[in-house]
């Protein structure tokens, strides 16, 4: 059962914020399966009655966090009116999530979901610097000279992208592909894939293995699981 603290469920019900939240619970406006609480840790679930000033709450979801490796053929939406399938509707749950970024149509891999409106803010915001790691195929063999642009950046769109790190895992001389790990902390939308174009190569497969400390792992194509409390509170400390 997912338990969390009181004065963050009444914030997160939009009754108030978590300051007057906090206010009320002190002052003993607030109830608990009708009896007062005045305790700021005091944690509260869905299955609680919760009583704010008179007003019951109604409208508490409890956070939910989850991982999947997307496929192939899924937008990273909550609704799609070209009736594509959505990321949201792999995952079995009554929570109303939505993913944290995205992934192009045709890119596998990593990606968070959740309801979690403060986290998805931490993790999407670009001054944290949040690094993602992704396996790309490429057509081509990639020679000293790629390795030396992208140890010392890429100016796309007039702006320049450094790469944390890349190594080629694979070479196919006979049909003339490489497979390159790289790892970046931007969150341009086809940012890998303009990557490449910069030097000349065409992304033929794309996913993504790793986000932060997250990694896809043995999760197949279309599985998901739920993050456990630990990884939740380290995701939060990338703030």
């Amino acid at each position: 059962m997912f338990m969390e603290r009181l004065q963050k469920i009444i914030a997160s019900s939009g009754y108030t914020s978590r300051r007057k939240a906090e206010e009320l619970i002190k002052n003993g406006q607030v109830k608990v399966n009708d009896e007062v609480v005045n305790t700021l840790g005091y944690k509260a679930s869905d299955k609680d009655i919760i009583e704010v000033e008179g007003t019951i709450l109604n409208n508490y979801n409890p956070k939910v966090y989850y991982i999947l490796n997307k496929p192939r053929e899924v937008i990273c939406s909550v609704s799609d009116d070209k009736n594509r399938k959505c990321v949201v509707d792999l995952i079995k749950t009554e929570a109303r999530i939505y993913p944290v970024g995205r992934l192009d149509y045709d890119t596998t891999g990593l990606i968070i979901l959740t309801n979690d409106g403060d986290l998805a803010n931490i993790l999407m915001h670009p001054h944290h610097q949040i690094k993602k790691t992704y396996i790309a195929k490429v057509n081509g063999i990639l020679n000293a000279d790629d390795f030396k642009k992208l140890r010392e950046g890429i100016e796309i769109d007039k702006r320049k992208v450094h790469i944390d790190n890349f190594k080629v895992k694979k070479i196919d001389k006979v049909k003339n592909t490489s497979l390159v790990e790289i790892t970046i902390h931007e969150g341009r939308n086809h940012i890998v894939k303009k990557i490449f174009a910069s030097l000349h190569y065409d992304v033929l497969k794309l996913t993504r293995s790793k986000y932060a400390f997250l990694e896809i792992a043995d999760l197949k194509s279309g599985e998901y699981r739920e993050l456990s409390k630990n990884e939740v509170a380290e995701l939060y400390k990338l703030k």
